[in-house]
């Protein structure tokens, strides 16, 4: 076996797409649970799951003065809810609806006196069923799982080396449950048009927030039925005159009509000589082409980093 197949694992759409339907909505129950809590961050910054050495957390939720987290441990296949007096609950991840999930993480919230109240039709898919209503999506397959956990840990480790490149505003490394993408997004410092809605089941008015600047955004998104392979994205919004005509890198990166974007299937990664290198040649050359194209002031957000070996560096 190839040292890639441990590092980057296969991650084929059609034999894991049940498992990926319900991970999604299982994803969103969590999610609105911290949504619900958290105060607003710009960009919606503050609903994301961030990446862990066993899978998702939605990172310290506070209730009152009491604080707690939920974490999808995709090695031992359970979630923990923790809270900061000691207290914790374990959920099985194992085939179970939709419905059965969200009830046993509302009653593990209520036992461990955490009560929350979230809106429970989903974001961003079609159509939206109610999440106590959901008896459709139940499929869990604990190696899928761990794959594409995997694959989210690798290409955030990625991700952030070429988020340390900008010193100008940007996004940390984050998994938006709504979308079901990994992404991370640098901004220019102008403000965008306002962004025309129309996503499904998300307010006009979060879609437009969310885009109101200048921006080009980069990310992992594991597919869907109608396009049934995991891909890299970026894109840039507002795209500049000339964007879907630019030739970006590696030779296997193309723009994509339909989604608007350009696209790096994830198995041109995968199976690259190099594919940490792969993916920055796809991060950096769709950068440039947004940022070259938009005008942004490429020199002033480009990050330098401080001599740390001067000899009179001191501690």
């Amino acid at each position: 076996m190839k040292t890639e197949d441990n590092v980057w694992p296969a991650l084929p759409f059609h034999e894991w797409k049940e498992t990926c339907a319900t991970l999604h909505m299982w994803t969103q129950v969590v999610g609105k649970v911290r949504l619900a809590l958290a105060p607003w961050t710009n960009h919606s910054w503050h609903v994301t799951l961030y990446l862990t050495a066993r899978g998702l957390t939605t990172s310290p939720i506070p209730f009152g003065p009491r604080v707690f987290q939920i974490d999808f441990d995709f090695v031992d296949h359970v979630l923990r809810i923790e809270s900061n007096d000691g207290r914790e609950k374990s959920i099985r991840l194992a085939p179970k609806s939709v419905a059965q999930f969200y009830g046993e993480v509302m009653g593990a919230l209520r036992e461990l006196d955490l009560p929350v109240e979230i809106h429970t039709t989903p974001n961003e898919v079609d159509p939206a069923i109610p999440f106590e209503q959901n008896e459709t999506n139940s499929s869990y397959d604990p190696e899928y799982a761990n794959r594409f956990w995997r694959v989210l840990l690798q290409s955030d480790r990625v991700f952030k080396e070429f988020r340390a490149e900008f010193c100008g505003k940007c996004s940390p490394v984050h998994f938006f449950w709504g979308s079901f993408d990994l992404a991370v997004t640098r901004f220019s410092g102008r403000g965008a048009p306002p962004h025309p809605g129309g996503v499904p089941h998300l307010p006009d008015a979060v879609a437009r927030e969310a885009y109101s600047q200048e921006v080009s955004s980069l990310g992992f998104w594991p597919g869907n039925e109608a396009m049934p392979e995991p891909i890299f994205y970026s894109y840039a919004y507002p795209p500049p005159a000339g964007f879907s005509d630019a030739k970006v890198r590696p030779a296997a990166a193309s723009y994509n009509t339909q989604l608007k974007e350009f696209v790096l299937p994830y198995e041109a990664v995968r199976q690259a000589a190099a594919p940490d290198q792969a993916l920055l040649d796809f991060a950096h050359s769709t950068y440039e082409v947004a940022s070259t194209l938009g005008a942004w002031d490429r020199a002033a957000l480009a990050e330098v980093k401080p001599d740390l070996h001067s000899r009179r560096q001191h501690s």
